[in-house]
């Protein structure tokens, strides 16, 4: 049961930790539109943490295939409205953003943890060093708007490796207290790049981080399982997440919370995961 201190709150967490996804945005692939009021994007929050969320991550700028960049402005006035309502002490809130200026601002307004699709950009983790933050970084071929055009690899596995080992000696000069790598399950991946990924998520186990899985509701199942609505992507998301956790993933990014948190109690209690 590690203990952090991130942004100068001291933060418990149990592993595996479930992170509730709050997308406070009008065009989110899942739930676009749903929780752009901040009192409901508030209490959504809430609610996934009675759920068991011990990580509430929090994005203010849809990154689904396609999608276009937002302003720092607007950005702004969907989550810190949010973010400052939320409690500090009780679950760790994560901030997805790839914008310094709404890290920095989220930081200051108490976010724990930066949740950078970005790839490591450099002021992003001088911000994450200077409020002593905890940081994701995840792996992205292309940005949102054409990652999914036509994505290719020498070999998914090592490439995504070596682009995580490259960043590795600057993350320890840092002296972060977490760091967490996101593989980036549909970011610049096809069905059979997914796959090999989260086949072989332990390929990535290494001392200076632990591993993040982002695989729910995405369109790799409809692919798989002619799943075409997100709301029908419920069964796929929770097999993918049991099984990177018996690979030793330790936080399983999800929108359904719920039924998440039930499937791993169940897998634990018979011993299909520790």
């Amino acid at each position: 049961m590690p203990s952090y201190i991130l942004n100068d709150h001291s933060i418990e967490l149990h592993y595996p930790a479930v992170m509730g996804i709050l997308n406070l945005t009008p065009d989110s692939f899942s739930d676009g539109g749903q929780f752009l009021e901040p009192a409901i994007g508030v209490d959504r929050a809430l609610q996934m943490y009675s759920e068991g969320a011990q990580i509430i991550d929090i994005g203010g700028e849809s990154t689904r295939p396609g999608s276009e960049p937002v302003s720092e402005q607007e950005e702004l006035s969907r989550v810190l409205p949010v973010l400052e309502q939320l409690p500090k002490d009780q679950f760790l809130i994560s901030l997805d953003t790839t914008k310094p200026a709404v890290a920095q601002a989220g930081l200051q307004a108490g976010a724990h943890i930066i949740n950078d699709i970005s790839g490591g950009e450099d002021e992003l983790l001088d911000l994450a060093d200077k409020h002593k933050a905890g940081y994701i970084l995840m792996h992205c071929q292309g940005s949102p708007k054409n990652m999914q055009d036509a994505p290719i690899y020498n070999d998914v596995l090592k490439d995504v490796r070596s682009f995580f080992n490259q960043k590795k000696e600057h993350l320890k000069k840092l002296g972060l207290p977490r760091i967490w790598i996101d593989p980036g399950i549909g970011f610049g991946k096809s069905l059979e790049h997914n796959l090999a990924l989260m086949k072989n998520l332990s390929y990535f186990r290494d001392d200076s981080w632990g591993i993040l899985l982002g695989s729910s509701r995405k369109s790799w199942i409809d692919h798989l399982c002619d799943a075409p609505t997100s709301e029908s992507r419920l069964g796929g998301s929770i097999a993918s997440a049991l099984a990177s956790l018996s690979q030793g993933v330790e936080i399983i990014r999800a929108h359904d919370v719920l039924e998440t948190t039930q499937a791993i109690k169940v897998a634990k209690e018979l011993a299909l995961i520790e």
